[in-house]
C-alpha cells in the first residue's frame, strides 16, 4: 500500500541527507549510463570495426573516435565515479553516526558538481575539448572545459568538510571513544582524496587556467604530467574506496554473516591513505627528465600499495566463508554453494571482486620497473583498468541500488526487478570478461590505447591484422556489454519512476553487517584512530617523494604552446 506524500515529508524531514544522496546517485547514473553508451563503439574499434560514421550519422557533434573516447572517459571515469564517492561517503557515515550533515554545505556540493558538469560538457559536446579525458598538454582544451572539471572536482573538497564536521561533532559527544568502522573509512578516505587532489588543483591553477585564458603563451608538458599523475594514479583509489567500504561493512550483511575483523577493516584504509599518493612516476617510466632513482621509489612504493587490497581480499573471503557456513554450507565449497546467489546487492560486488583478482595482478606488472615497457600505452591498459574500474567499482554501484534506493526513497524492489538485476550483473561481468582478455591480449601484440586503429586508412594497410583473434572479442564483449546496459536502464528507471511507497523502508536503518573481531579498546585500533598523525605522515611521505623532482622541475621549465589534433 502506498504511503501518503504527507507522511514521506516527515521522513525526508527527519533524514534531509536523503534526498541530497539520491540527488548524487541519479545525476551519477545518468553520467555512467550516457558514458556507457559510447562504450560500443570503443569495443568495436578495438573489434577493427568502425562505427563512428553511423554514430555520427545518429549524433551529428560527435566529430570523430577521439571525441567519444574522451567522452566516454570523462562521464564514465571522473563523473559517475566522483558523484557515486559524494553519496555514498557521506550517506553511510551520517547514518551510521545518525547525525544530520551540514545540509547547507551537502547541497553547495552537489550544485558546484551539476554546474561544473554543465560547464564542462559544453566544450566537450562542441569539439572543441577533444583531450582524451586527460589533462595533458600540449593537447590543449577549451578553457570552459579546464574551468567546469576545476569546480566539479573542487565540490569534492566541500564533501570533505561536511565529513570533517560530522565525526568533530560525534567526537565531542563521545570523548574518548573510539571512531565507528564506516565513519572512520570515510574521514580517512577524504582525507587521502584531498591529499591527492592538490596536483590536480595546482596543474589547472598554475597552468592549464591561466594557459587557456591566453595569460600565459605555453606550458611546460612534464611538469603537469607530473602534477597530474599526483591525482591521476590515487584517483584509482578515490573510485575503488567507496566500493571496499560497501564491501567491507554491507557484503556480510547481504550474504547473512558478519565481518570477520573491524581492525583489518581499519588498518587497510589507513595504508591506503599512506601509501596511494607518492606512487605517480611508475606512470611517468618513459618521461625522461625525472631521475631513475625515484622512479624506482615509486615502482616499490606503488607495489605496498597491493598490500591493502591483499588484506581486503583475505578479509572479505574469510567473512563470506562465514556467512555461507552459517547459512548451512558443509564441506571445503559448500559454504560457496550456500551463499545468497539469488541477490543482485550480494552477486554483484562478489563478481566484481573477481575480475578485481586479474586486474590486480596486471596492476602488479604496470608498476614494475622493467615490466611495463611492456605493455606502456597498449591496450593492456584500458583492459586493466575496465577489470578494476568498469567491473569492481561499477558493479558494486550497481549491486548498492537494490538496498540503497529503498532505503533513500521507501520504493520497494520487486521479485521481477531483482531478477532483471541478475540478469544485468552477470551480463555486464560477462562482458568486461570477455573485454579485458581482448584488451590485454591486444595489449601484448603492441596495439596501441586511445587509438584510431579503426581508422579505414589504419585498416587497410593491415597493420594489426596480426591482432585479427582478440579483436573477435571486443566485438563480442561489445554486444553484450551493450545488452546489460539496456537492461540495467530499464530496470533503474522501472525502481525510480514507479509510484508505490513503503515508510518502513525508509525508515529502516542501513544494513551494516555485525563483526565478530571488533574494535574494542585494543592498542592498534587506538593508535589508528589518530588519524591528525597519520594524515602528517602521509602529507610528509608526498612531499619527500615529490618535492626534490617538482623543484627540479619548477627550476628548469620548458614551456611549448598548445595544439589541438581532433
Amino acid at each position: 500500500m502506498a504511503v501518503r506524500t504527507s507522511d514521506f515529508s516527515r521522513i525526508y524531514e527527519a533524514y534531509p541527507e536523503k534526498k541530497a544522496t539520491l540527488y548524487f546517485l541519479v545525476l551519477g547514473f545518468i553520467a555512467l549510463i550516457i558514458g556507457s553508451l559510447f562504450g560500443p563503439f570503443q569495443a568495436l574499434n578495438y573489434g577493427n570495426v568502425d562505427a563512428y560514421p553511423l554514430l555520427k550519422r545518429l549524433l551529428p557533434f560527435v566529430q570523430s573516435y577521439y571525441q567519444g573516447l574522451t567522452l566516454h572517459g570523462v562521464l564514465n571515469a571522473i563523473v559517475f565515479t566522483q558523484l557515486f564517492a559524494q553519496a555514498i561517503m557521506v550517506y553511510l557515515p551520517a547514518r551510521e553516526l545518525n547525525l544530520r550533515p551540514n545540509m547547507g554545505l551537502m547541497w553547495l556540493s552537489w550544485w558546484m558538481a551539476f554546474i561544473g558538469l554543465v560547464i564542462a560538457a559544453l566544450p566537450l559536446l562542441a569539439n572543441e575539448a577533444t583531450v582524451l579525458y586527460t589533462f595533458y598538454p600540449p593537447l590543449k582544451g577549451h578553457w570552459a572545459f579546464y574551468l567546469g572539471a576545476s569546480i566539479f572536482v573542487l565540490s569534492t573538497w566541500v564533501s570533505i568538510y561536511v565529513v570533517l564536521d560530522l565525526w568533530r561533532r560525534w567526537k565531542a559527544q563521545n570523548p574518548g571513544k573510539v571512531t565507528p568502522l564506516v565513519t572512520y573509512m570515510a574521514v580517512v578516505y577524504w582525507l587521502m582524496w584531498f591529499i591527492a587532489s592538490i596536483g590536480l588543483v595546482l596543474e589547472a591553477v598554475l597552468f592549464l587556467l591561466p594557459w587557456s585564458f591566453g595569460l600565459i603563451q605555453g606550458v611546460d608538458p612534464l611538469i603537469t604530467r607530473t602534477l597530474f599523475w599526483w591525482t591521476g594514479h590515487p584517483i584509482v583509489y578515490f573510485w575503488l574506496l567507496p566500493a571496499y567500504a560497501i564491501i567491507y561493512t554491507v557484503l556480510p550483511k547481504q550474504a547473512g554473516g558478519k565481518l570477520i575483523s573491524d581492525p583489518m577493516a581499519r588498518l587497510a584504509f589507513l595504508l591506503f591513505l599512506l601509501l596511494s599518493t607518492p606512487v605517480g612516476f611508475h606512470h611517468q617510466f618513459a618521461d625522461p627528465g625525472i631521475d631513475p632513482t625515484w622512479k624506482m621509489i615509486h615502482s616499490i612504493l606503488t607495489l605496498f600499495v597491493a598490500v591493502p587490497s591483499l588484506m581486503t581480499a583475505f578479509t572479505v573471503a574469510a567473512s563470506l566463508e562465514f556467512a555461507g557456513r552459517m547459512r548451512g554450507g558443509k564441506g571445503i565449497f559448500g559454504w560457496i554453494k550456500a551463499l545468497p546467489w539469488n541477490n543482485p546487492a550480494f552477486v554483484a560486488p562478489v563478481l566484481g571482486l573477481l575480475g578485481f583478482i586479474p586486474g590486480g595482478a596486471g596492476g602488479i606488472v604496470n608498476a614494475s620497473f622493467t615490466l611495463d615497457y611492456v605493455v606502456h600505452n597498449t591496450a593492456w591498459i584500458p583492459g586493466h583498468f575496465h577489470l578494476q574500474v568498469a567491473s569492481l567499482v561499477t558493479l558494486t554501484a550497481m549491486g548498492s541500488l537494490w538496498w540503497l534506493i529503498p532505503n533513500l526513497t521507501g520504493k520497494p524492489i520487486s521479485d521481477g526487478q531483482r531478477r532483471l538485476g541478475l540478469a544485468v550483473v552477470w551480463l555486464w561481468f560477462i562482458g568486461m570478461m570477455v573485454m579485458a582478455l581482448g584488451l590485454h591480449w591486444q595489449g601484448l601484440l603492441n596495439v596501441p590505447r586511445r587509438s584510431y586503429i579503426a581508422d579505414p586508412m589504419v585498416r587497410d594497410a593491415g597493420a594489426y591484422a596480426h591482432a585479427a583473434l582478440p579483436m573477435v572479442f571486443n566485438i563480442l564483449a561489445g554486444i553484450i556489454l551493450l545488452v546489460a546496459l539496456l537492461l540495467f536502464i530499464y530496470g533503474l528507471f522501472s525502481v525510480l519512476l514507479g509510484r508505490e511507497r513503503k515508510a518502513e523502508l525508509a525508515e529502516a536503518p542501513v544494513p551494516f553487517a555485525e563483526v565478530i573481531s571488533g574494535p574494542e579498546d585494543r592498542p592498534l585500533v587506538q593508535a589508528m584512530d589518530r588519524i591528525g598523525f597519520w594524515f602528517l605522515v602521509a602529507v610528509i611521505l608526498v612531499v619527500l617523494a615529490y618535492g626534490p623532482t617538482l623543484v627540479q622541475l619548477f627550476s628548469n621549465l620548458n614551456p611549448v604552446p598548445g595544439m589541438r589534433l581532433w
